[in-house]
Order: C-alpha cells, then structure tokens, then sequence
C-alpha cells in the first residue's frame, strides 16, 4: 500500500502542499522506487528458491521412513491459492507500471513472483510432487509452503479438528495442517511419527 501510494502521488503528480512540491517532483521518488522493487524481487527470488529446494528434498524418497504425496483437497487447494496470488501479483504490478514507469522494476518483481507461483503450483500438481514425508530427526513437507518441524525438544502431540499441535520445551508451539496427509494415511502417519519419537518423553493426547 505505500508503494502504491508513491506511484499514485508520483503518476498524477498531486500537489504535496507540506513539502511545497509535487508528487513527480517529489526527491528520490526514482530512486525509492527502485529500490522498493529491488526488495520486492529479492523476497520472491528467495521465496522461490525455498520453494522449489522443500520439493526437491522432499522427493528424495530414500532419505525418509515414510513420505506420501498430499491430499487431493490439499493440492486443489494450492491450485486456488497459487493461482489467487498470481493473479494479485500481476494486477499490482501492472498497476504500478501504468502509475509511473518509474515503477518498472516492481512490475518485473511481482511478475516474476507470479510466474513461479503458476508454474509451481502446475508442476508440484501434474507430477505429483507436493510431499510429505518423515525422517528420524523431523517432519518436512514440501507444498505451497515449506514446512520442517524436528523433534528434539518435543513433549506433546495433540489434534484439534483439522491442525496437529507439537509442543516442546520452553513454552515452543508448531503447527501442521492435519489435511495434508490424505485421510487413509492417518493411522499410518502417526504410527511411523511415534516410531521416530521416543514415546517415553512425548505425551500424545486424545489417543493418537
């Protein structure tokens, strides 16, 4: 919303009484913008990368105990986000563009940001790539977020409706969507979750 306040500020060049200028005359305004689509790009860049190393890691099968691929509600589900997100991205930054050409680097940041969510989103979908997966130290799950939860320090597992609640030491809380794991693999996952926790230090409630 700032951002797009300087681009309506600088693109119809509204008087700034206080300042005793203007918005196109307005200091710095290039550079600013500039810089805020330099920032804009970096986070996308480096969400991207996260992204895209999580689904790598998660489908290097033999490193993991037990690995499923995500629920059909699940992946349905990043289809609507992903898409959702991509469709914002590229009206925001369009809009900026249009505004002030000035903005132009923040069009290519939230363009791009746009791009990997469609392609993300297409190729975890087709090729069934959005995983699960558990390994003796933690649980990782490589969908529309990367998820990675360890188990040293854990003291209890609990479910409520649809979100698994870890607890560790020191007051430490993580949550994981419950609707991830397909429903027939429930059992299966909490059997092979107490498998890789020591049971005599981890309390699990409501008789998972």
């Amino acid at each position: 919303m700032p951002t797009l306040m300087l681009a309506i500020l600088v693109g119809f060049d509204t008087p700034l009484a206080i300042l005793h200028t203007s918005g196109a005359n307005l200091a710095y305004h290039k550079e600013i913008l500039l810089l805020i689509g330099a920032f804009l790009l970096v986070i996308n860049v480096r969400r991207s990368i996260r992204r895209w190393i999580a689904m790598r890691l998660v489908n290097q099968l033999p490193k993991f105990k037990w690995n499923t691929v995500v629920s059909r509600e699940r992946v349905q589900r990043i289809y609507a986000y992903n898409f959702l997100e991509a469709v914002v991205f590229a009206l925001a930054g369009t809009a900026l563009f249009v505004l002030t050409e000035h903005a132009w680097l923040c069009l290519v940041g939230l363009v791009f940001g746009s791009l990997d969510a469609i392609v993300f989103a297409i190729y975890g979908g087709v090729t069934k790539k959005f995983r699960v997966g558990l390994t003796s130290k933690a649980l990782l799950a490589g969908d529309r977020n990367v998820s990675i939860i360890y188990f040293l320090g854990l003291r209890k597992v609990s479910v409520q409706q649809q979100t698994i609640f870890f607890d560790f030491k020191d007051e430490l809380q993580h949550r994981f969507p419950l609707n991830l794991i397909p429903e027939d693999k429930h059992e299966e996952f909490f059997k092979e979750l107490k498998e890789c926790t020591d049971e005599s230090k981890v309390y699990y409630q409501n008789n998972i």
